[in-house]
């Protein structure tokens, strides 16, 4: 803290000389272009041990004084605001300097007295592209220093990657925004530039002046920043976090589980769109947990998949192009205010999943483009490092600090805000070289394909190092072809993630419920098709938002038929997902019928749910996921043949489908079967093979009074006998209603 000083009498002028410095070198510091700027500022011993040279850059100042104890050593002014003295003692002192602006004295710490933050393991590892917390040692870390003689000096270490720059300086509203005091310096060849500003704490903001190899100035936010100023603002901010967690059960219990194996029912949801405040401003992360958390845990998702939170500062985008990849969305808050939104949901029993893009980066001059006046972290081949689909940046999977500045971010938000998956967004982009492009537009890699190899190659790294850090977490893949092995084991050559999305399940579904259910016949199998291929991969099924926007309309209105009927066949299709073998996903809109298609510029249709129609749908994605939880069979083997089983999948004429979810052998737990009527008519006498003779409750009826149908049913039970019906020992006769799913759970099987 900047304090009045009364003035001390200062040594007279008789001591001994300062240190000589050649002029040139003097000329470097002044321009900022000096790479090791403490061998010129800061405290110097002089060889025989005689006296301490002190310089201090203060270019604004018309008097600068070294204070130790209750001696002052006055500096005169040298070259260009460099100010230059010495005192004959034999040992660095812990000093302070009094420098007068013309508007009094103040007392402050000088930077350049100080040690590096950074060791040589530490250099070392981010030399070699292997920092897995490299979030602990760059950016800009609230950094304390113990004084010999007592005392704790608290500032900020400033740090940043930049091997190609010719000089950088810090800048922020700590210095006037005037970076000229604070020139950083480069520790060693490792490409680190650090500067250790005492005073600096919590809150500051920040740029970096960068020199590049070029010879051209830039102004850069921190690629490592904890936080950033709310867009249009561009700088970077200091942040501090005192958040502490209250989620150590859920961390304990996450720690044993495998999400595979565990119910996966996700509510996908972009923060700035889900509710705002009248007049259009956005909810708080703390607003957030106050409304979201409760209507999550009341409709009984078990996840939350959270649209980027990262910072970016053009909000059209979704999140999708990032500028600061460390940093928390600052339209909604600070860091920790994000930590709490996580933390509510922790405990309320609530997984959350964050999106994230390692694929490409946004193209503003400010952020990560061309930082050092090379291409860093973007690909410097315009055929590799050029997104010509979505217009932005394709980072460097070739380079080992790139791949090391990308699985590092994706610990940090495993490790520090306790997420619990990230859906990795675009794989498809980063796995074909020839993703988007053109005939002579691509370049084959070393074996004349097409597979970008270093990309495969930071997928794998990234995916093997979180799932051996963080046990219990998930990540899923955004994958659209046909790519083997997405989520095999990386030791057997797969990628590694945990989930893949079934982009293919998606569209064939989509295809066939678009249609009027008279033409449905003639495509049944687009809905039979996801099975062939069910269990080469681990799947996530997704209704994202990618499927309401850019004029595709809302789920709802993909539907044919009138309000009725478009209600009907949503509440069918819901229940028979929920059913199907894979995870599954919702966009958020999806569970109240949305009307409109999705738009980052307002809030949802809450206003469907004063219809009881609307409010039916609602209530039905809620029962969906409490009967979905408490019946095994329709999670615990998603991802073995043997959890399923058709017991008719070739019921064209009648648009219906029907098929097993066994529950585990020796769980103890009944099996459910799903019978799924696409037709806009009922079938009475419908004849159902079953897996065993009893009573099968019918524990959901997608037609049901309740939810806004027709009400046709089985009066809550239909009773099996012995008798085989196609490929089940067993059958009942029941009525199937109109556009709707039925779920029945059998009896649980004996003891013996």
């Amino acid at each position: 803290m900047s304090q009045s000083v009364p003035p001390v009498p200062p040594v007279p002028p008789t001591g001994p000389a300062p240190l000589a410095v050649p002029r040139g070198e003097l000329d470097q510091v002044v321009r900022g272009d000096h790479g090791h700027p403490h061998a010129i500022l800061g405290p110097h011993p002089h060889d025989d041990g005689s006296a301490v040279t002190f310089r201090a850059l203060k270019p604004l100042a018309e008097s600068v004084v070294v204070r130790f104890g209750d001696t002052d050593v006055r500096l005169e002014h040298e070259h260009g605001g460099i100010w230059a003295g010495a005192a004959a003692i034999s040992d660095i002192p812990g000093y302070r300097l009094v420098v007068d602006y013309g508007q009094g004295e103040v007392e402050v710490d000088d930077p350049y007295r100080f040690l590096p933050t950074l060791g040589e393991v530490d250099l070392h590892l981010v030399n070699e592209g292997r920092h897995e917390n490299l979030w602990e040692v760059l950016g800009a870390r609230v950094h304390r220093y113990e004084e010999p003689l007592g005392g704790t000096i608290t500032g900020t270490s400033f740090a940043v990657w930049a091997p190609s720059a010719r000089a950088l300086r810090v800048k922020g509203d700590f210095n006037s925004w005037d970076g000229r005091e604070h020139p950083m310096r480069q520790l060693g060849t490792s490409g680190v530039w650090e500067l250790f500003v005492p005073g600096v704490g919590s809150g500051a903001s920040y740029k970096f002046l960068v020199l590049g190899a070029d010879d051209v100035w830039r102004e850069k936010a921190d690629p490592m920043a904890y936080a950033a100023e709310v867009a249009p603002n561009t700088a970077s901010k200091v942040y501090e976090s005192t958040h502490t967690w209250g989620d150590d059960a859920w961390m304990t219990a996450r720690a044993q589980k495998n999400p595979v194996d565990e119910p996966m029912s996700v509510y996908e949801m972009h923060l700035g769109s889900w509710k705002r405040h009248p007049g259009g401003r956005f909810w708080s992360y703390d607003e957030m947990a106050d409304g979201l958390v409760p209507y999550l845990a009341d409709l009984g998702f078990t996840h939350v998949e959270l649209m980027p939170v990262m910072q970016h500062p053009f909000g059209g985008s979704w999140g999708y192009h990032v500028t600061s990849y460390f940093a928390t969305d600052s339209r909604f808050g600070d860091p920790d205010g994000f930590k709490r939104l996580v933390d509510r949901l922790h405990q309320a029993g609530i997984g959350v999943i964050l999106d994230w893009v390692p694929g490409h980066f946004a193209t503003d001059e400010w952020a990560l483009v061309k930082f050092d006046g090379t291409p860093l972290y973007e690909d410097p081949n315009p055929q590799r490092g050029w997104h010509q689909e979505w217009g932005s940046h394709i980072f460097n999977f070739g380079r080992p600090e790139v791949r090391n500045f990308l699985y590092a971010n994706a610990l940090y938000w495993l490790e520090e805000f306790h997420a619990d998956g990230l859906r990795v967004d675009g794989v498809a982009s980063m796995l074909y070289l020839d993703y988007a492009r053109k005939d002579g537009e691509w370049q084959p890699n070393e074996h004349g394909g097409r597979e970008n190899l270093e990309a495969v190659q930071f997928l794998q790294e990234m995916n093997a190092t979180v799932y051996r850090r963080v046990p219990g977490i998930c990540t899923i893949a955004e994958e659209s072809t046909s790519w083997p092995g997405v989520t095999g084991p990386t030791s057997g050559g797969g990628l590694g993630f945990g989930f893949k999305w079934n982009m293919g399940w998606m569209h064939d579904t989509l295809d066939y419920l678009e249609r009027e259910p008279v033409h449905r016949q003639w495509h049944h199998h687009d809905l039979t098709f996801a099975i062939t291929y069910a269990w080469t991969e681990n799947f996530v099924l997704p209704l994202s938002h990618d499927e309401v926007v850019h004029g595709k309309g809302s789920l709802l209105r993909k539907m044919p038929g009138d309000r009725w009927q478009q209600l009907a066949t949503l509440r069918a299709y819901y229940a028979f997902m929920w059913a199907h073998p894979g995870k599954q996903l919702l966009f958020m809109g999806g569970e109240i019928g949305q009307e409109s298609e999705w738009a980052e510029s307002r809030e949802l249709d809450w206003w469907l749910l004063e219809h009881p129609e609307h409010r039916g749908l609602s209530d039905l994605v809620r029962d969906l996921n409490a009967a979905y939880v408490d019946t095994p069979a329709t999670w615990a083997g998603d991802v073995s043949e043997a959890g399923f089983e058709w017991v008719d999948a070739d019921d064209a004429g009648r648009n219906t489908y029907s098929f097993v979810r066994r529950a585990p052998a020796g769980s103890g737990e009944p099996d459910l079967v799903c019978v799924s009527n696409f037709a806009a008519v009922p079938h009475d006498g419908f004849r159902l093979g079953l897996p065993a003779a009893g009573l099968w409750t019918e524990v959901l009826n997608t037609d049901a009074h309740a939810y806004g149908g027709s009400g046709v049913g089985n009066l809550g039970s239909v009773l099996a006998v012995d008798g085989g019906h196609g490929s089940m020992p067993a059958h009942a006769d029941l009525v199937v209603p109109p556009l709707a799913t039925l779920w029945l759970r059998g009896p649980r099987p004996s003891a013996g």
